[in-house]
């Protein structure tokens, strides 16, 4: 974890974190523990007969694992999860505003190309983030 996250996840987490599966991607999220507790809240509302939304709170709250930041700044990643995210020995952190995103380094090059070509078209962009000014 860089130096500059990780001591605010530590300061104002006690470096306690959730990591769980992204349903959509082959990446994990990684949450500060008060950040995951309001998103498990809503993942327990929803339905228990609608298959969607059983199949996300399975994937989601099933996967979900407390992680801890070690002295050096590391997480120790369970190999089920590392096995989905496809994680080896390079690996991608991405900031998500209340999240990280993690992904193998592969993977996020790959994705990052894709996305990239979608936003050059245009066809990627829906009418209500058009209106958006950067």
């Amino acid at each position: 974890m860089p130096i500059r996250y990780r001591e605010r996840l530590v300061e104002a987490f006690d470096g306690q974190t959730i990591i769980t599966i992204d349903a959509k991607e082959s990446c994990l999220l990684l949450y500060p523990v008060s950040e995951w507790e309001i998103i498990e809240q809503k993942l327990e509302k929803l339905p228990s007969f609608d298959q969607a939304a059983r199949r996300i709170q399975r994937l989601l709250i099933g996967h979900a694992t407390e992680v801890e930041l070690d002295n050096h700044g590391r997480l120790l990643v369970p190999p089920l999860l590392r096995d989905y995210a496809r994680l080896d020995k390079q690996v991608m952190l991405v900031g998500q505003g209340k999240k990280f995103e993690i992904w193998s380094k592969g993977n996020w090059e790959d994705q990052r190309t894709a996305w990239l070509a979608e936003e050059a078209d245009g066809s990627g962009l829906s009418d209500e983030l058009r209106l958006i000014s950067l």
